[in-house]
């Protein structure tokens, strides 16, 4: 039998069960369950299976070895953080990363009980880690303790998720926000546009279609008036690294989001134009893009914003509103429309002009289909 830590600190062993089920499975409890499989109702009592395939997507258990001074936090499925403590058992998925100021990430080909992965991602992504920037110092490390089963069978994202789908007939106008790299300021001027539409009195919904796996962004939005939220983890993707169906994704999350009749829909594209995470394949399809009332970019700086400007141009893609922490400042917004000939607004102190240049977006739209 194999030893695991009980919750007040001690330690307890693992209970066989089902003995004549597909796989040797054991039973055991877990001190923390990452968001990423909040879709799958886990409680924190699971059953392991020690044989399968390891996939993007298969829920697994690990115990942590190491800690971390600046990255030892684990987002919970109620979005509350919790530390990670060494010897915590940690529910979570594993999945792919590649964070500019982050860590990288892969799921290995094959994996045995015992074996060492990584803490990739907040919300509980869990990999092998290749390297990371060097602010952050290494991830946790943890030890590989088996599948999470359900019904006999080793559970996946996957299992009751929404289905990709090749066509999207109709919608509500949608506004895409993108950006250079991460923190470059879309998640400010996501929520601050799904705040500034809600007290205004429109029915607004919103989405993240690419990142790594975490309810952070999408609880913002909730937090701030979206009567729904979505992002791909609802597609059953702990992140959209290597993901070759993106727009078919992207239009499964925007017909769910019709579902609930809104005005408009806000959708965040995580990490930058160029990257790891396929945003550019969401903006270059154009079922999607028929349907952009409007484009908000985001950038850190000046060359940033005028790169962003050249590549989306280049896909006759047009910016509506500049934002980002390169409006911060009144000169930053003076440059941006003098030299570039683009409307800038600032989402922390220029709320209101943002909504009010997407509001005219939207209004202008048209709305035949």
């Amino acid at each position: 039998m194999t030893a695991t830590h009980s919750k007040d600190g001690g330690t307890s062993e693992v209970q066989p069960v089902a003995p004549d089920t597909q796989f040797p499975i054991t039973s055991i409890r877990a001190d923390k369950v990452g968001s990423s499989t909040v879709n799958l109702g886990l409680t924190d009592e699971v059953t392991l299976a020690f044989e399968g395939t390891p996939v993007q997507g298969s829920i697994v258990a690990v115990r942590t070895l190491t800690d971390s001074a600046t990255y030892n936090q684990l987002e919970l499925p109620s979005g509350r953080l919790a530390k990670i403590n060494p010897g915590d058992v940690i529910i979570g998925v594993l999945g792919r990363r590649r964070a500019l100021k982050g860590f990288v990430g892969d799921v290995p080909d094959v994996l045995h009980l015992g074996d060492r992965l990584h803490i990739l991602n907040l919300g509980g992504v869990i990999g092998r880690c290749s390297g990371h920037h060097h602010a952050l110092g290494g991830p946790i490390e943890a030890e590989f303790l088996g599948y999470v089963t359900g019904n006999g069978r080793p559970l996946r994202l996957s299992d009751g998720a929404l289905a990709p789908r090749s066509d999207l007939p109709g919608s509500a106008p949608l506004v895409l926000v993108a950006g250079t790299c991460m923190n470059s300021g879309k998640t400010h001027a996501a929520v601050e546009l799904i705040k500034q539409m809600a007290r205004r009195g429109y029915r607004v919904a919103g989405a993240k279609l690419t990142g790594v796996a975490c309810l952070r962004d999408t609880l913002h939005m909730a937090d701030h008036g979206a009567v729904e939220t979505r992002s791909f983890l609802d597609c059953g993707l702990p992140s959209t690294v290597d993901v070759t169906d993106l727009p078919d994704v992207a239009k499964a999350l925007v017909a769910d989001l019709n579902g609930c009749a809104p005005d408009a829909i806000i959708l965040e594209l995580g990490d930058g134009l160029l990257g790891g995470y396929n945003v550019e394949s969401i903006l270059e399809d154009e079922a999607i893009m028929r349907r952009a009332a409007a484009l908000v970019f985001c950038a850190s700086d000046f060359v940033g914003a005028w790169g962003g400007k050249q590549w989306l141009a280049s896909r006759s893609i047009a910016i509506d509103v500049v934002s980002g922490s390169v409006t911060d400042s009144q000169m930053g917004i003076e440059f941006i429309e003098r030299e570039m000939g683009l409307p800038a607004a600032n989402a922390l102190h220029g709320g209101d002009r943002l909504f009010r240049l997407v509001e005219e977006r939207i209004k202008a739209w048209p709305r035949s289909e």
